[in-house]
């Protein structure tokens, strides 16, 4: 049950980006069954690719992590959602991230914040 409650706190988050940030979009009609079944997806691989790729791209990178004080990470969170935008480009779902300026890297901070936001409200059951 938390997998399904997180999963449909990232489609809200990327919901936000979509709302804030040009660039990033659903090419459907808003707010329909089908929009929010497409972001549902794209929340699904986007936990996918950060569950697998990311520790992989921030191990690779932990120097500019440390050198940076962390500010790489910024960039990280970045190309993890132009990958997503990239995944989901190559099986024929909607969703499009334009570029990594501005685009993904607001976009990234701006799920990043709105997860953190909704994760204080999902019980950890522990």
């Amino acid at each position: 049950m938390r997998f399904i409650i997180r999963t449909l706190a990232a489609a809200v988050a990327l919901w936000v980006a979509i709302q804030l940030v040009p660039g990033i979009g659903v090419d459907l009609e808003a707010n329909t069954a089908q929009y929010w079944g497409v972001l549902v997806i794209v929340a699904l691989i986007f936990g996918i690719i950060n569950a697998i790729v990311k520790p992989i791209v921030k191990t690779l990178g932990c120097a500019l992590i440390v050198l940076t004080l962390g500010l790489f990470l910024l960039v990280i969170n970045a190309a993890m959602l132009m990958l997503t935008g990239f995944i989901a480009e190559q099986v024929d779902i909607p969703f499009q991230v334009d570029n990594f300026y501005p685009a993904a890297f607001w976009g990234a901070i701006i799920i990043s914040v709105v997860s953190w936001l909704l994760g204080l409200f999902i019980p950890d059951n522990d």
